[in-house]
């Protein structure tokens, strides 16, 4: 899987048609990379999570860089990810990747800012993506106090805040200033002038893109009611614990309250999932259509 593939317009699209890897698949693929390099098992792991590189490379758009490129570097980090990932530390891959992808995506911004020129430290990378917030929350909460803060108590607040030295801060915030430029700032002093920010594009769902969407999560929810129907009441209960809750359960933890193995567990979640997905099947004329 080549970088340019990454930006290919129909990228996305595909991605979000893609399989989605139970826990035990995820593993089988991950190990088959590892172990044999066997490159289809890391096609397909890649293109189960291409669609979290694409959400993550999208929350970093405000900073001006082609989605395209955004969306290449995102890709490029989880194929870094699937390459370094060690299936035997029992961790998902998604939750390993995040860090691969993130990382890539604001390499990439940090080497194409137009202000940011020199580096890309740690310290630096903290207080790019982050110091504008902190400054602003610092501010809210002291003017609530009744405080005003001269430049140097902010800078040393942020700081703290951060974990860097203060003049880091200073050094980041002069860097940026030059090409800040406020959105509620008046575009000329006419008196029926409005602020910048009221000519950007509204991004929030259309009223039509939202009865879609609804429709959408009320289709996916009758079929996973149905498919759990196939299970029994223990199978559901692990299903339950294991995917649709925040928090998933550890296999361990099952083990102790149901009085058995780790792996039997194990085996019980992938017999589930197995009997949800021949549920699925029996409908998949349905699904397709639905999917595509």
């Amino acid at each position: 899987m080549t970088a340019e593939m990454f930006a290919h317009p129909s990228l996305a699209r595909r991605a979000m048609r893609a399989e989605l890897l139970d826990a035990e698949t995820e593993l089988q693929l991950a190990y088959a990379w590892r172990d044999r390099r066997d490159e289809q098992a890391l096609h397909r792991l890649i293109t189960a999570y291409m669609r979290l590189a694409i959400s993550m490379a999208a929350k970093f758009r405000r900073y001006g860089a082609p989605m395209n490129d955004l969306i290449q570097e995102a890709g490029l980090g989880l194929m870094k990810a699937a390459d370094k990932f060690d299936p035997d530390r029992g961790v998902r891959f998604s939750t390993y990747a995040v860090w691969w992808i993130k990382a890539g995506i604001q390499d990439y911004v940090m080497r194409n800012w137009s202000v940011v020129r020199t580096g890309s430290t740690s310290s630096q990378k903290s207080l790019f993506f982050n110091m504008r917030r902190v400054m602003a929350r610092l501010e809210r909460e002291a003017s609530v106090q009744g405080v005003t803060l001269t430049r140097d108590e902010l800078y040393a607040l942020v700081a703290a805040d951060i974990g860097v030295p203060v003049q880091d801060v200073e050094m980041m915030d002069g860097r940026l200033s030059g090409s800040d430029f406020s959105l509620n700032a008046m575009q000329n002093s006419d008196d029926d002038s409005r602020e910048w920010i009221d000519t950007l594009e509204d991004e929030s769902a259309t009223p039509s893109e939202t009865v879609a969407h609804d429709l959408d999560t009320a289709q996916l929810r009758q079929w996973l009611v149905q498919a759990m129907g196939a299970l029994n009441e223990r199978e559901r209960f692990i299903v339950r614990e294991r995917k649709l809750k925040e928090e998933a359960r550890t296999l361990e933890s099952l083990g102790d309250e149901l009085g058995l193995s780790k792996e039997r567990v194990r085996q019980l979640e992938a017999g589930a999932f197995m009997k949800m997905r021949q549920s699925l099947a029996s409908q998949s004329a349905e699904v397709q259509s639905f999917l595509t």
